[in-house]
């Protein structure tokens, strides 16, 4: 416990809202470390959410249990479930399904709980969360307590419907959570759903064998989750209605502005005017309406004092980029909500992204309220051993791989007398926080994953496999960027690689030759070399670093 909070006599250093997967991820590092944190949780037990929610139960989460590589860090690609711990508890004990099953996540979920998470309160639903005047917040809860924080973080996730301000939505009874599940109260029926995201084809996908016609709607077209990258957008295994729709089963899938509903004696009117029909408008009736239009941060509980700004469309809170609420300071949010910040990129959205936000945001909490250093690990100076060390951790990481373009590492080179050096090693912080928390630093690396960018089918991509042309390479790969001051001053393309390795030692036994190179050399030639380039260009002693001051930074 910091100095300070010894001084204030908070009751908790660290008040978490919440004990889903966030709240018990961050809960097992803040276990870890010692720190004085206390869980309350509304419900009896652990995860509520996913005892409710996938309405169908199937997770869209993968669970790839066998994969190339045995290092269990490089496991975590392909591993979307488990949360992050020492002790080793991986979701793939607990289901073989490549789609698992949501009540199998439930178990895991409980597994974890009761092994590592020991300071949670269950039954207790917090009221309110007011600003002391002493500092910190008070949380008061709906049993009469009430529990004094330094610092309050909201693991709450989506805690209500997200619902369209279209006219008459109000007459729709039905919506993603409540809509009956057995398929034969559809039988014959035609139905709307409102919404095109995995949740409205879920429910297509379950009525599609009898209802007489379904169309979906929403003025935006499908996004794809393998166009865009982004795997809270459509999935694969929700697609039937899109074959029935293309081959005529009178099936539909609807860009459109929905103009207003009524009701219409038992069924529904609906006027809508197309997106690409050059403002075509139709009236049309449906026997039942479905509202799955996605769902919505609830921070309700929220006193006057700790008012939240939010942000996209109002689902989620808007945020620092260390995840605290703008304009709350000690107020932070953990999982799903953290997704305000690459929302609809990265993948923040699910616990195979938010896991690693969790941990970086409890390195971050650690150093400003516990006086305790950022992890970091010293590299050395020279650019071969400097790139051999490097590349053994990209080869690795899994956090850097999930959260492509929002977390980074961060290398710090630090001049000495002559031309001693020292270079540091700071992993997984967010890429927005970079250019704020080292502004005044002239020499560092920031290294991410990230897509390329490509145009037309997705599946036939032209490449250019050499790397040279690494800048154009449109799948996953790393990026290393030169900042001074920063600002981006130099930037360094690694060429795609078909196994996501790039160096020899790592590399898939499947790789035995590569256009008439063997894997050694190939990797040596096209991954290597040209980073080790890249570093003795700027870490050459003879050479002045190229750096922006401080005073050409601001234009003066």
């Amino acid at each position: 416990m910091s100095i300070e909070s010894t001084k204030m006599n908070f009751d908790v250093d660290f008040l978490v809202i919440g004990a889903g997967p966030a709240g018990l991820q961050l809960g097992y590092g803040l276990e870890r470390i010692g720190a004085n944190y206390q869980i309350l949780e509304s419900a009896n037990e652990p995860a509520s959410f996913f005892r409710r929610m996938p309405r169908f139960r199937s997770l869209i989460s993968f669970n790839k249990r066998r994969g190339l590589y045995e290092d269990p860090e490089t496991a975590l690609r392909w591993d979307w479930n488990s949360l992050l711990c020492d002790g080793q508890l991986n979701f793939g004990d607990y289901s073989e399904e490549l789609y698992p099953s949501a009540d199998d996540l439930v178990r895991y979920l409980e597994d974890f709980a009761e092994r590592f998470v020991h300071r949670i309160r269950y039954g207790v639903r917090v009221m309110q969360v007011d600003r002391d005047p002493r500092g910190g917040f008070q949380v008061r809860t709906q049993d009469g307590g009430s529990t004094w924080a330094r610092v309050v973080v909201l693991a709450t996730g989506f805690g209500a419907p997200y619902v369209p301000e279209i006219p008459g939505i109000e007459v729709v009874e039905e919506s993603y959570e409540t809509a009956d599940l057995d398929r034969r109260s559809y039988e014959g029926q035609t139905v709307l759903i409102l919404g095109k995201g995995n949740s409205a084809f879920e429910v297509a996908d379950h009525i599609l064998p009898t209802a007489s016609l379904v169309h979906l709607a929403s003025p935006r077209p499908i996004r794809f989750a393998w166009q865009t990258r982004h795997a809270g957008h459509l999935r694969a295994n929700y697609t039937h209605l899109l074959d029935t729709y293309q081959l005529k089963l009178l099936n539909s899938v609807l860009d459109c502005e929905i103009n207003r509903l009524w009701k219409d004696g038992e069924a529904y009117g609906v006027e809508l005017t197309y997106t690409h029909a050059e403002g075509e408008v139709d009236r049309l009736r449906y026997d039942r309406v479905i509202c799955c239009t996605g769902f919505r941060a609830d921070l309700s509980f929220l006193g006057p004092s700790c008012a939240v700004e939010m942000a996209h469309d109002g689902r989620l809170p808007a945020l620092e980029p260390d995840w605290q609420v703008k304009g709350q300071p000690g107020l932070y949010v953990a999982g799903t909500l953290m997704q305000s910040n690459d929302f609809q990129r990265a993948a923040t959205a699910f616990v195979d992204g938010f896991r690693y936000n969790v941990r970086s945001l409890l390195h971050l909490l650690r150093e400003r309220y516990l006086d305790a250093p950022m992890p970091s690990q010293a590299l050395p100076p020279e650019p071969e051993p400097l790139v051999s060390e490097l590349l053994a951790w990209v080869c690795r990481t899994s956090a850097l791989w999930a959260q492509f373009g929002h977390l980074c590492d961060v290398v710090l080179v630090d001049e000495a007398q002559g031309d001693r050096r020292s270079v540091t090693h700071v992993k997984e912080l967010p890429v927005d926080l970079v250019p704020r928390r080292y502004a005044e630093h002239p020499h560092l690396y920031q290294i991410t994953f990230e897509w390329g960018e490509w145009e037309g089918d997705v599946f036939a991509i032209d490449r250019r496999p050499r790397h040279a042309a690494a800048h154009t390479s449109a799948f996953l790969h790393p990026v290393i960027r030169r900042l001074s001051y920063g600002k981006v001053v130099d930037e360094h393309h690694m060429l795609e690689d078909l196994f996501g390795m790039w160096r020899h030692q790592t590399a898939s036994s499947a790789l035995i030759d590569h256009n008439g190179r063997d894997a050694k050399r190939y990797h040596e030639e096209e991954h290597i070399r040209p980073l080790v380039a890249f570093f003795e260009k700027h870490l050459e002693p003879t050479i002045e670093p190229l750096t922006l001051s401080p005073s050409a930074q601001l234009g003066t």
